[in-house]
């Protein structure tokens, strides 16, 4: 079966479509990229499959369940992961307490925040760190990070919730070149390994064409493509919609679409 079906997505705001008839699936250990110029759709597309936006129209489904209408937080223990365009974490915790507080909003034990917790679920939440890289530094604050390793904080906060659905805003900005290649062969690995599915937004190709299997792209809130990195790179509606820039869509040197 099919992990993720959106079914004919529509939104509007004051009178303009931000997403028009937008339907496509994801499945079980696939990474889709969602590309397009500003003012596409993206986020409004990515909103609605994450919750954040409800549709005037059309239909979420998770494994068959109709997940329209849920909020992010039901999602998010029906097994639909997420992380941020900027990290979304807690740094005044340390390393550790952050894939804490996510185990303990999981299994929906809020008592736990008025009772002590540093030492609840700590051996799993080390587990966790421990397939991203950032075991040894457990006991670091958040705040004594740097950014490429709190958004691999972030990405074991997301796996706590043990998600079927990975959903990535931009999961690369604001870091290195060398660090966003990391992140991504380290989400792919992880992916790959549990079966999940990513769906992932993101502005820079050399992430794109170099991890997606599939590639969606928007332009005025419609799909005009979809298909392989080299489908889409060979595309001339999808050049035209760059902007006319043929060198946005080349290969990117020293990396080969997935």
């Amino acid at each position: 079966m099919t992990l993720l079906s959106v079914q004919h997505l529509g939104k509007s705001f004051g009178g303009v479509a931000a997403a028009r008839d937008v339907s496509f699936t994801l499945e079980r250990g696939e990474m889709l990229a969602i590309i397009g110029p500003n003012g596409a759709g993206k986020s409004t597309v990515f909103n609605m499959v994450g919750g954040q936006l409800r549709p005037d129209r059309g239909a979420v489904m998770l494994d068959g369940q109709n997940i329209t209408a849920a909020s992010p937080q039901k999602r998010f223990r029906l097994g639909v992961g997420r992380t941020f365009q900027v990290a979304q974490t807690f740094l005044s915790m340390s390393v550790a307490e952050n894939v804490q507080m996510a185990l303990i909003s999981h299994r929906r034990e809020s008592e736990a925040l008025w009772a002590p917790a540093r030492d609840r679920y700590r051996e799993e939440a080390v587990t966790l760190l421990a397939q991203v890289g950032m075991a040894e530094i457990a006991d670091r604050p958040c705040s004594a990070l740097a950014y490429g390793d709190v958004k691999r904080v972030e990405l074991a906060v997301a796996l706590a919730g043990k998600p079927k659905l990975l959903l990535m805003d931009e999961p690369t900005a604001g870091m290195a070149a060398r660090e966003r290649a990391d992140l991504m062969d380290l989400t792919a690995s992880v992916a790959d390994a549990a079966g999940i599915g990513v769906l992932f937004t993101e502005h820079d190709m050399d992430v794109v064409f170099g991890h997606a299997e599939r590639v969606i792209v928007l332009v005025r809130g419609q799909i005009v493509a979809t298909g392989s990195p080299e489908d889409i790179r060979r595309n001339p509606d999808v050049r035209r919609a760059y902007l006319g820039d043929a060198h946005a869509l080349e290969r990117p040197k020293g990396l080969n679409p997935a």
